[in-house]
């Protein structure tokens, strides 16, 4: 394994493999002791604890947000959604790491704050851009916001140098509380998704012929492949997931179909290892 992660980091530094964080990440952080939701049930149960809704979707997470959404009004979701994400883990020594590596593209795919408070301490000249997707029940028209490294809204990338980019593509607790959560919000960007429309361009030009690397991520939701697939269309054949748990059916045939390479150890494992690859990069 120290091997692989040696040979991963040198690519991550290299900017040829891209880190897609996944929402499991976030066990790596204060000892496990979460301060935010972690799982998309962990969230519906947040919210349903909230707002009753029905019986059989309280674990739910899109359909619980679209019975709120529908009944109540969009601004309770979002208000629980900023509730819920309030507060920020200290980032792992691996988020801190893959912040301060050559990588000038992270894809993170769970709406804490923790991946960006590790920029803002790795790279506290700043230099990095975020972009979140937006919902289109709030910003019709409007696929993504981008943000400067200290959260002031842009209307577009900078022309000349977009530096080093955060990709959120469900969106993010800060700084606008932007949130890709509900059935609908789903249905409008899975409508357009397969042509890319939702994807920012500039995420588009940095993925071709790259590697991607999948930590903390299960496919065993459609909604996870179906953005992941996305997101890696166009990049390279070759691909990681660590992924410790047994695959289901799906997830396999995922894997398989995208040329992922499931790495069978334990995330604090490989995160350890591939931190101790990455430091000497980071301390040059």
């Amino acid at each position: 394994m120290q091997t692989l992660a040696r040979h991963i980091a040198r690519q991550i530094d290299s900017g040829s493999v891209i880190p897609y964080l996944g929402p499991e990440l976030l066990g790596l952080c204060d000892g496990g002791n979460l301060k935010v939701p972690a799982t998309p049930v962990a969230l519906a149960e947040i919210m349903t604890t909230k707002i009753s809704v029905p019986h059989k979707i309280r674990k739910r997470l899109t359909q619980a947000a679209q019975f709120i959404e529908n009944f109540k009004h969009r601004k309770s979701v979002v208000q629980i959604m900023n509730d819920a994400f309030a507060q920020t883990p200290q980032p792992s020594p691996l988020h801190l790491a893959l912040a301060a590596s050559g990588a000038k593209l992270w894809v993170d795919s769970w709406y804490d704050d923790t991946f960006a408070s590790a920029l803002a301490q790795a790279r506290p000249a700043g230099g990095w851009t975020q972009i979140q997707g937006l919902s289109q029940a709030e910003h019709f028209g409007q696929w993504t916001g981008i943000y400067a490294d200290d959260g002031e809204y842009l209307a577009e990338l900078p022309v000349d140098d977009a530096g080093r980019i955060l990709y959120k593509p469900i969106g993010g607790h800060a700084p606008a509380g932007n949130y890709l959560v509900s059935d609908s919000d789903y249905v409008e960007v899975l409508t357009e998704i397969d042509i890319q429309t939702p994807i920012p361009p500039v995420v588009q030009a940095l993925r071709s012929g790259r590697h991607f690397l999948f930590l903390g991520c299960r496919f065993d939701d459609q909604l996870t492949r179906s953005f992941a697939r996305q997101i890696m269309k166009r990049s390279s054949g070759q691909h990681w997931a660590v992924l410790p748990q047994e695959p289901t059916r799906m997830e396999a045939r995922f894997l398989q179909e995208q040329a992922i390479t499931r790495i069978d150890a334990p995330l604090a494992q490989f995160a350890d290892a591939l931190v101790s690859a990455l430091q000497p990069a980071v301390s040059a």
